[in-house]
């Protein structure tokens, strides 16, 4: 491999492309569900590949990661008990961890080897593995989420993979039902939800078996991700009822620094441009 090879992906459901200038490949492993594989860009920083599709940058990765979790955390009156369901490489965890309130975060993935691969080669995202707070699983998310104590939890926070292969199954009504039921009265469901430029119809597929499940007030809200199709991502909450003003006070007095995330611009995605307004009504 030389410098000027590159890393092409192809995204058949968007019909676009995204590359990356490499240098050399840094760590392979074939886990029992799925092949990992680290590069080293020559900007981009290290970069994780899981079946070939690309999961995370160095460079970029603080966009989702932030994404996932406080606009959660500050839509929350007082989100204490959390669980994130995937998010191997610990980004979602770190995310979760800054906010004080919380008691406890139970990150669930069902590879092991995601998060030591993140260890390894990306071990800013893993700063808050020994939080004591902290409880780190290597199961399956989805029979997880079915033995969770009925309303036991604020906040549940979905980091999947695209809805192919093991990930397939939090995509659907009856993964949406457990959670609903783990959930409390004013609890929020977050999962990560595709690209909102290309991919509104999937958005709107998984909004009605969240709505099956019994889910009744969704929001949509958009985000830049250079490294995902499209460029453009997004994050779906989703609540039993009520809507989705934020602790906008609490969030300007946050002791803690963020790179994307601002109470100013969380206020600012709540409003969805008219293209995405009128297919999904928000």
């Amino acid at each position: 491999m030389t410098e000027t090879s590159w890393h092409f992906e192809q995204f058949e459901p968007t019909g676009s492309a995204i590359g990356y200038r490499i240098t050399r490949k840094l760590d392979e492993v074939q886990s029992p569900f799925q092949k990992i594989e680290i590069y080293e860009s020559t900007d981009w920083g290290n970069l994780m590949l899981i079946d070939g599709a690309m999961m995370l940058t160095a460079r970029d990765n603080f966009l989702y990661h932030e994404m996932i979790s406080h606009p959660a955390l500050f839509t929350h009156a007082n989100p204490e008990n959390v669980v994130i369901i995937g998010g191997g490489d610990c980004g979602t965890l770190r995310e979760v961890l800054k906010h004080p309130g919380v008691k406890k975060a139970v990150q669930c993935d069902i590879d092991e080897q995601v998060t030591r691969m993140a260890e390894k080669w990306f071990p800013e995202l893993c700063d808050s593995n020994d939080d004591p707070r902290a409880e780190l699983l290597f199961d399956d998310g989805i029979a997880y989420m079915a033995n969770v104590a009925p309303g036991s939890l604020d906040i549940v926070i979905v980091d999947s993979t695209d809805p192919v292969g093991p990930a397939e199954g939090l995509f659907n009504k009856a993964f949406y039902a457990s959670c609903f039921r783990a959930l409390k009265d004013d609890g929020i469901l977050i999962q990560q939800s595709e690209s909102p430029l290309m991919q509104l119809a999937l958005i709107q597929a998984m909004r009605d078996e969240m709505g099956k499940a019994g889910f009744t007030t969704f929001k949509t809200l958009p985000f830049p991700q250079p490294c995902y199709p499209t460029g453009w991502w997004s994050v779906t909450l989703a609540r039993k009822a009520g809507g989705f003003d934020f602790r906008e006070a609490d969030a300007r007095a946050k002791a803690f620094k963020t790179k994307y995330y601002t109470p100013d611009l969380h206020r600012g995605v709540l409003v969805s441009p008219p293209f995405v307004a009128d297919v999904l009504g928000d």
